[in-house]
């Protein structure tokens, strides 16, 4: 009893850094937004600029001060393989939809999850010029700018009410008929979490998704009743040394069953 209430304890004070931390991230992610900014490509196709990395920066000197025996992974920061052996892990995207970002949409946000053995136990997603703060603690729910919330319930289909790639989602469309998705969203993170207080009935996330994507959303749509996995139904699994995933969906839970079962009778090619 003693180390749940240490455990509760640790997680009670993490929490409040997160929230804190994420906040003050998302501030001055916005003092440098529509600003000019230098900015480059890495890898194929992925932009990133320098409020990228002043962000990151930020989370890292809070977070790491005053956790140094966590792990840590970024988007922006080089991968150190001696998170693998740390149980508790920071997971960060220093800015989700650095497009947007960079194009002045405001559809960008700031995400960050505490993994505990693979799965989140803290989770917070802040799109500061959508003033969209979500905050999940595993087992306490989810809320949205402090107000509890939840997915929506029940199975059917309102394509209007689902978001990401077209060709995917085209797949539940039993009439064969031209469908009208939701408007894009550019942040993953973002998309997911709208799925948490019922903005979307779906979400869906393409294959090459990362970790920091997806965890700290994860826990958010789990924590608001609704489920997060793979097209197998396979929860995603965090911190691991490969970091990428493939087609995953997000819904209530009752949404999500029948999404998953409708796609093992009918996988992705």
């Amino acid at each position: 009893m003693a180390d749940v209430d240490a455990h509760d304890t640790i997680l009670a004070r993490d929490a409040a850094l997160l929230n804190d931390t994420v906040r003050e991230a998302g501030a001055l992610a916005r003092s440098m937004f529509r600003t000019e900014l230098k900015k480059w490509i890495k890898g194929a196709s992925s932009p990133v600029s320098e409020a990228d990395i002043a962000v990151n920066d930020l989370l890292e000197a809070r977070l790491r001060a005053a956790t140094p025996d966590y792990g840590w992974l970024s988007e922006e920061s080089a991968d150190d393989s001696t998170r693998l052996s740390r149980r508790l892990t920071w997971v960060v995207d220093p800015i989700d939809g650095t497009r947007n970002y960079l194009n002045g949409h405001d559809e960008w946000c700031v995400s960050v999850a505490l993994v505990e053995d693979a799965t989140p136990v803290l989770g917070a997603v802040f799109a500061p010029t959508c003033e969209e703060f979500f905050f999940a603690v595993r087992g306490q729910g989810t809320t949205l700018n402090g107000r509890a919330v939840r997915a929506t319930s029940g199975t059917a289909l309102d394509f209007s009410r689902m978001a990401g790639p077209k060709p995917m989602v085209e797949r539940l469309n039993a009439s064969a008929g031209d469908i009208k998705l939701h408007p894009r969203i550019g942040s993953l993170a973002l998309r997911l979490c709208r799925v948490a207080h019922g903005a979307l009935d779906a979400a869906f996330a393409g294959g090459n998704s990362h970790d920091w994507d997806l965890a700290a959303a994860d826990l958010i749509v789990q924590e608001a009743g609704g489920r997060m996995s793979d097209l197998s139904g396979d929860p995603i699994l965090y911190n691991r040394r490969e970091v990428t995933h493939g087609v995953l969906v997000a819904a209530g839970r009752d949404r999500h069953a029948s999404i998953v079962a409708h796609f093992r009778n009918r996988p992705l090619a």
